[in-house]
């Protein structure tokens, strides 16, 4: 019996856990991948697309990936550009190796997003001009001396 109890239990603690995870939109993250000089397979494909998607992570809303994977001989060469919104970062990278270039790359844009969100989050708001001060003080202090509210 007490068995029963506990199945029961465990069914609802998972269909609620299932229903707030659906109830929750993650951003959409679009990967185009481009092949050169290299046939396209599927395996490179997925795994890049599995790296960039965790860039929502960082950015809390919709971005394209474009990656370009290129093969010269023996040097692996990849670019990859992230847009979003007002945010676009470029990354270039070149190795031995074509997931170890997409690693770089994963890493490198996401520390250049992270650092344009820092700068968009450092920014002051601007001092008021003079001309503010002054009105503002005229609003709050008429020359009746009772406060005015103006709308």
């Amino acid at each position: 019996m007490n068995r029963s109890i506990a199945a029961k239990k465990d069914q609802r603690v998972t269909a609620a856990t299932v229903s707030r995870v659906a109830s929750k939109k993650s951003p959409a993250v679009s990967v185009m991948v481009t092949f050169r000089h290299i046939a396209p397979t599927e395996a490179i494909r997925t795994y890049a697309e599995r790296k960039f998607a965790r860039m929502t992570r960082i950015l809390k809303r919709d971005c394209t990936v474009h990656l370009i994977l290129t093969v010269d001989k023996y040097r692996q060469h990849g670019e990859v550009t992230i847009k979003s919104g007002h945010l676009g970062v470029t990354a270039q990278e070149e190795t031995r190796d074509l997931y170890s270039v997409i690693d770089l790359l994963a890493d490198k844009a996401s520390r250049q997003l992270k650092s344009q969100q820092d700068k968009f989050k450092d920014k002051k708001l601007r001092a008021l001009s003079a001309v503010e001060v002054l009105s503002a003080a005229e609003d709050v202090t008429p020359a009746s001396g009772t406060p005015r509210i103006s709308r």
